[in-house]
């Protein structure tokens, strides 16, 4: 699925028009975003959580020169499903 299809989809269902239905859609994952930005943990119930996590610097190795390369320290968004999804996702749970 894409943005432009949850767009559509919510649309459809509730009513709205394309410009009312993305304004939504993009106010909803820019607060995600700004809250992972912001080191928050962002949980949703029945679905997941978002956070932030940092990892150290590192010595890569570039495999076509094998030389080695310091990587910094980097910071990245994690997903962790939620037990109903990861359920559903198995099949354990109709709805």
């Amino acid at each position: 699925m894409k943005k432009s299809d949850l767009i559509k989809m919510l649309a459809e269902e509730k009513g709205l028009n394309n410009r009312l239905a993305t304004k939504v859609v993009d106010t909803f994952f820019g607060a995600i975003k700004e809250a992972i930005k912001n080191g928050d943990r962002v949980e949703i119930r029945g679905f997941g959580s978002f956070e932030l996590r940092e990892y150290g610097s590192y010595t890569g190795i570039n495999p076509r020169t094998r030389e080695r390369i310091p990587v910094p320290p980097k910071k990245l968004p994690f997903f962790k499903p939620g037990k109903e999804l990861r359920e559903r996702v198995n099949n354990k749970q109709e709805k």
